[in-house]
């Protein structure tokens, strides 16, 4: 079975058991309310782009109103695979246990509103090109936080409670190696001890794709990293 095949028939999969649970479960209490509404704002990177209760970013679709527009099934896929069900959308996929997974799209999709249920389009992901642009590819999944020349201004730049990185800055660029700018993009912020809001990109992106960013954010700072981390 391919990689592709493999995402879809996961998808469906997840979609067949989500919508038998979500008949079957109770309300959420109070507690797994809260528990949800925390990580969501202090462990999950979801915030970085969504608004939830007036805080958070403001590029993604307000998770306030979700209900108001999207049915709970549709809340399922997208969380579960953003690509495969909007097939080129800027929403990476975040690797989280089943658990926490399953909270946050149960508190989601239990938010005021009640969208009516519909047919959840699942299609394949887009082939990424052989040789990766890291130029548009950092358009499409950094500038709105870090900014289009990498100087940390993005559009959602003042939404965010930790400044972004400025990647053309060489002072700041220069103290990176290449492997840590890797792992930031592929595992997110919180593992690198840097800001939960950073999503980690490695659900999404390939590893030739990530190592294009990294090129790319070498060209907006115009250096290379310490001199003990570079290849000999």
């Amino acid at each position: 079975m391919t990689g592709r095949v493999m995402s879809l028939a996961l998808a469906l999969s997840f979609l067949t058991g989500t919508r038998a649970q979500a008949q079957a479960e109770p309300p959420l209490s109070a507690f797994s309310k809260r528990k949800a509404e925390t990580l969501l704002k202090e462990q999950l990177p979801c915030l970085g782009c969504h608004t939830l209760n007036g805080e958070g970013g403001s590029i993604g679709p307000d998770l306030t109103t979700v209900r108001e527009r999207r049915s709970a099934l549709y809340i399922q896929a997208i969380v579960a695979n953003p690509q495969g069900t909007v097939p080129g959308a800027a929403m990476p996929r975040i690797r989280m246990p089943d658990a926490t997974r399953a909270l946050v799209v149960r508190y989601l999709a239990s938010l005021p509103g009640g969208s009516p249920e519909g047919p959840i389009p699942i299609s394949a992901p887009a082939t990424p090109p052989a040789t990766p642009d890291g130029k548009a590819l950092y358009a499409k999944w950094c500038a709105s936080c870090h900014g289009t020349s990498g100087e940390g201004d993005g559009p959602n730049a003042s939404r965010l409670p930790v400044k972004p990185a400025a990647h053309a800055s060489r002072d700041a660029m220069s103290a990176r190696p290449d492997d840590s700018l890797f792992d930031t993009i592929a595992s997110g912020g919180a593992v690198m001890n840097r800001s939960p809001r950073m999503p980690a990109f490695g659900g999404s992106l390939t590893t030739a794709e990530i190592r294009a960013l990294v090129r790319h954010i070498r060209a907006l700072c115009r250096c290379e990293g310490p001199s003990w981390s570079r290849t000999p």
